[in-house]
């Protein structure tokens, strides 16, 4: 699977862009919308991805399963490389839409111990303050 289309690259780049822009400006840094969400398919680990350096580092929400998501960079070529059993690797998920800024995703998945589990709470929510639709 492609990790990151043309669009989602853009995307990422601009956030960085936008995040080198404001420190160099003395402007409060941005607190993105995630752009990307990968997982690995047979087990707990998952990523929010806000931005793309030059490089190839990504920045966001790392959850690797072991109850501490943590904020954090992490490399897209790392992620390309991981090796799972049956020859499978990381995978984007291909239906997910941000809906909150980065912190809110970060202190979510900081109190459940877990980024899915926050992200599910964050749709109950969601879900709860448009009236059960």
């Amino acid at each position: 699977m492609i990790l990151l289309t043309p669009e989602i690259r853009a995307a990422l780049r601009a956030n960085d862009i936008a995040r080198i822009d404001a420190v160099a400006t003395g402007k409060r840094e941005p607190d993105p919308v995630p752009v990307v969400r990968f997982f690995n398919p047979l087990g707990p680990a998952t990523w929010l991805a806000t931005e793309l350096d030059p490089d190839g580092i990504l920045f966001g929400l790392a959850d690797l399963g072991f109850g501490c998501p943590e904020l954090g960079s992490f490399a897209l070529g790392e992620l390309k490389a991981l090796r799972l059993p049956f020859g499978l690797g990381i995978e984007r998920d291909i239906l997910f839409e941000g809906r909150h800024p980065l912190s809110v995703y970060a202190e979510a998945a900081r109190r459940a111990g877990s980024l899915v589990l926050a992200e599910g709470m964050l749709k109950r929510a969601a879900r709860s303050l448009r009236g059960g639709r």
